[in-house]
């Protein structure tokens, strides 16, 4: 929290309410940056199936190709491989609007209390970053 200037005061009070709020803003603040690095990761994921996907119209339609299930590697032909990938990356993109989903949903959560907390408080409070 900021002091305030010297020469000002504090001429707002805080509710039980406005307590209430301040923490709720704080819960969304972080559940937001959490569901940023998921969708982060989400799309790092779906990056690196678009490159594997790439890569495999190099190989061999007969060669098999080791692919990654899990913790072990099961040796697929090309094709089941392809379709495997594309499996992956529809589960990945299905996440990733999910995600951005619920990244709109707190947005809006968070715009609204940024306003409420803003009109009460003005200058007193900053819940920016």
């Amino acid at each position: 929290m900021e002091l305030l200037p010297q020469g000002k005061k504090n001429n707002v009070n805080v509710t039980f309410e406005d307590q209430q709020q301040i923490n709720k803003f704080s819960k969304l603040i972080m559940r937001k940056d959490n569901l940023e690095k998921e969708l982060s990761q989400q799309r790092q994921e779906k990056d690196y199936l678009d490159d594997v996907s790439l890569e495999l119209e190099l190989v061999d339609e007969d060669e098999l190709v080791p692919y990654k299930i899990g913790a072990i590697f099961v040796h697929l032909k090309q094709s089941e491989v392809v379709e495997q990938l594309e499996r992956d990356a529809e589960i990945v993109d299905g996440v990733i609007e999910s995600l951005e989903a619920q990244q709109t949903e707190l947005d809006e959560d968070i715009r609204v209390l940024k306003s409420s907390l803003y009109g009460k408080f003005g200058d007193n409070i900053n819940l920016e970053r």
